[in-house]
């Protein structure tokens, strides 16, 4: 070997140690960061089913329903009955979120409407989830399929179908971005809610990397992208929810959100532009408060907002059956 490369291979082999430490790092913090990305925050449950009648004076008759997703894992929720041959409402909750949040929600729509609603746990979401990661909305979106069609297997005291031939999902940010994508390969779908759509799976990455790491940074955002498309080994699909929404056809489509949302109102906005010519978005934009902070809202927020959901649904799946 000439002896003008022996000081470059030396310098090589002296510095090899370092880049590998560095690499090692890099790996690590990375898989450190998906980890704690794809296993939201979990907590009780805000109410089940059995403390929500003992705090009512309705008579609450919510079941739990266990069925199969579209991969074999196991998918769970709460099942609210309504009229056999009725439309049926899927509501699908935010991130970091669970069941519980929608279920005063559920119930209004199972009571006004005499709708069947089904309130499914997203993976990685709720008390101790039998699927312990969340994809941040791109297998949801082959779970809320599954969801319906668990709905339309469900048979009703006359042994007839439980529900009819028409289904509405309503959706908040990650489950809203699931229920869209959803919508696309499931024509029953006639009515779609969605409240602070975010453009794309990554945007839901994007929000929960500071949750994990403690502080906001760009690198560690390219680090969770890049450790997320490995984690799941292809199965993670980053479409752009506009995509999804050129693709739908005539739906009936309601848009809300509002300022604390933050930058998931603006991506809402947009999406409204990505429906084909034949779907009109109703768009609501600046209301005082939004799916992701319902549970926190005040009684008269709260009933102005789910009566705006309520009303959707009652007259766009029935008009559609």
């Amino acid at each position: 070997m000439s002896p003008r490369r022996r000081p470059g291979r030396k310098l090589f082999t002296a510095l090899l140690p370092t880049v590998l430490i560095i690499l090692l790092a890099l790996v690590g913090l990375a898989f450190w960061l998906v980890r704690g990305a794809t296993r939201p925050p979990r907590q009780a449950y805000l109410v089940t089913p059995e403390k929500f009648s003992q705090l009512s004076d309705r008579g609450l008759r919510a079941t739990e329903e266990r069925w199969a997703n579209r991969d074999g894992t196991e998918a769970r929720g709460w099942l609210l009955r309504g009229a056999e041959g009725a439309p049926a409402v899927l509501l699908l909750h935010a991130y970091g979120a669970d069941r519980s949040w929608l279920l005063n929600l559920g119930v209004k729509i199972n009571e006004t409407s005499n709708l069947t609603v089904l309130l499914p746990d997203l993976r990685g979401h709720g008390e101790n989830p039998p699927v312990e990661a969340t994809s941040f909305g791109t297998l949801e979106a082959d779970d809320a399929l599954a969801a319906l069609d668990y709905l339309r297997s469900l048979k009703g005291g006359g042994g007839g179908p439980l529900v009819g031939g028409t289904t509405g999902i309503y959706g908040v940010e990650l489950g809203a971005y699931a229920a869209l994508v959803a919508a696309r390969s499931d024509g029953s779908v006639r009515a779609l809610a969605l409240d602070s759509v975010p453009g794309e799976p990554d945007d839901v990455l994007r929000a929960a990397v500071p949750r994990t790491a403690g502080f906001d940074n760009r690198a560690l955002h390219l680090l969770a992208r890049a450790g997320t498309r490995v984690y799941f080994a292809g199965e993670y699909r980053n479409e752009s929810a506009c995509t999804a929404a050129e693709s739908l056809g005539d739906r009936q489509i309601l848009l809300l959100s509002g300022a604390d949302a933050g930058e998931l109102r603006h991506s809402t906005e947009t999406l409204a532009k990505c429906f084909p010519s034949q779907t009109t978005p109703t768009l609501l934009t600046q209301l005082p408060l939004t799916g992701i902070t319902l549970a926190s809202a005040s009684p008269e927020q709260g009933e102005s907002y789910d009566r705006r959901v309520i009303e959707f649904f009652d007259r766009n799946l029935r008009a559609a059956k």
